[in-house]
């Protein structure tokens, strides 16, 4: 797609010498650095709007604890029904 952007004079001599030194054009070196851009700003996107999710599967180490927490939880209640019941 051909678009037309403003640059800073800086910012594009910069990036005109950078692409020359790796031996691309300007367009593929405009196109990488924003595709880049929009995976990092999308990896930061998610984190901020679920920030609950960097620990999310850091508990998963304790699930055979969580379910033997569970059974002795599950044992004491069937204990309170006998006693309910006699």
């Amino acid at each position: 797609m051909k678009t037309t952007i403003e640059i800073d004079e800086p910012v594009f001599r910069r990036a005109k010498v950078c692409s020359a030194g790796r031996g691309i054009t300007f367009k593929q070196f405009i196109t990488e650095a924003v595709e880049e851009k929009l995976r990092s700003s999308t990896a930061v996107s998610t984190e901020l709007e679920r920030p609950w999710m960097k620990g999310f599967g850091a508990l998963a180490d304790l699930k055979k604890e969580n379910a033997h927490v569970m059974r002795i939880i599950e044992n004491e209640f069937e204990q309170i029904d006998m006693e309910d019941n006699q």
